[in-house]
């Protein structure tokens, strides 16, 4: 009885001499975070002090490799070791081969007894794929062009440039997510080919410094001859007809209106004509009329047995010499022309003469102004 109890106290003191001695082990570096691509190998490290009795490695919270003095406990073959001694450390290595985005997360390494651990972050990035329309483009030369490219499936959107292997005599390339997608990244390349060569769409992450390609060839084609200086292609025969009859028609239609309207001016100018010369006749009947009573109150009433001086001078000298002179006293009123038949005749300056043929009485024609 007294043995079995001595039995449990040496192996409760190796318990607690373990316990005492595990936990002065510390981890003197933990893991660095990685970045890999998918299918690829991803590598942590972890360094702690001698006497070390059980290391663990822990993706996601999951034990996935452990390290004893007497060697490594394996539950997965992707997940393998390698370790290395130094003076006064132990280094541990943790490798993760095949890695997927699933694998993403944190690793950590952690030793028993100990509450110290060291932890890191596993970031997978996805390299996808590259496409251009036509692996064999045809231009034609001189004219400009666009060639696009795609990438598709990137978990880390990647920066896309271009490759020209052909003369150019410009070109110019714009990258930008695709509308309604943003996983997917499109760069349209403009150009003006000059001859045959090669362009490559070229796919980088900078993270990772690895990039993706893709190449495509481009044949340039003369243009055709009886293509320069056309505007558009060439119109079948019933349009030429149609158009022919067309012309034809809108020519005839054209030639009589003219000859309406050079009708209507000479018959507008013949009307015109005509009103002239009925305004000019009413003018003339107008002016006519207006300078009958004129006349009229100028000329008073004609005195039918009035003659004139040169009428009675010619029949006086004619006649014997029978005459009798009648002095006739002056008067303020008498009419214009008596006066101015004195006037002509001589006489005293104040009693003027008139001279009648007794033998042969004429008729006086004399005008009163009124």
């Amino acid at each position: 009885m007294e043995g079995s109890w001595r039995d449990v106290l040496a192996v409760l003191v190796i318990l607690a001499q373990l316990t005492a001695s595990g936990s002065s082990y510390q981890i003197i570096e933990g893991p660095q975070n990685v970045t890999v691509l998918k299918g690829s190998e991803a590598h942590f490290n972890c360094t702690v002090t001698h006497g070390w009795k059980l290391l663990m490695w822990t993706l996601n919270q999951m034990v996935v490799l452990s390290l004893t003095t007497q060697g490594p406990i394996i539950t997965n073959n992707r997940f393998t070791y390698a370790s290395y001694n130094s003076t006064d450390s132990f280094i541990s290595e943790l490798i993760i081969h095949d890695v997927q985005p699933s694998d993403s997360g944190s690793v950590q390494c952690s030793l028993q007894n100990s509450h110290g651990f060291g932890s890191a972050f596993l970031s997978v990035q996805v390299m996808g794929t590259l496409n251009i329309p036509s692996n064999n483009l045809i231009v034609t030369e001189g004219e400009p062009c666009n060639v696009t490219c795609y990438a598709v499936g990137w978990t880390s959107l990647p920066d896309i440039s271009w490759e020209l292997e052909v003369p150019v005599s410009h070109s110019s390339y714009n990258s930008f997510l695709e509308p309604g997608n943003f996983m997917r990244v499109l760069s349209v390349l403009d150009l003006t080919p000059l001859g045959n060569g090669t362009l490559t769409c070229v796919a980088e992450l900078k993270d990772l410094q690895a990039s993706k390609s893709l190449t495509v060839n481009l044949t340039v084609v003369q243009p055709p001859p009886d293509s320069i200086g056309e505007e558009g292609p060439a119109l079948p025969t019933w349009a030429i007809i149609l158009l022919a009859v067309a012309f034809s028609l809108l020519l005839i239609l054209i030639i009589a209106l003219i000859i309406i309207f050079c009708c209507c001016c000479a018959s507008r100018r013949e009307k015109e004509e005509s009103t002239y010369q009925n305004e000019i006749r009413k003018s003339a009947n107008m002016r006519t009329n207006k300078a009958d009573p004129e006349t009229k109150l100028k000329s008073g009433k004609e005195n039918y047995g009035y003659s004139s001086d040169e009428a009675r001078a010619a029949q006086t000298a004619s006649l014997p010499p029978k005459s009798a002179e009648v002095s006739l006293p002056e008067k303020r009123s008498s009419s214009l022309p008596y006066q101015e038949l004195n006037k002509h005749r001589p006489g005293p300056a104040t009693h003027p003469r008139v001279s009648f043929d007794i033998a042969s009485p004429q008729k006086v024609r004399n005008v009163t102004l009124v």
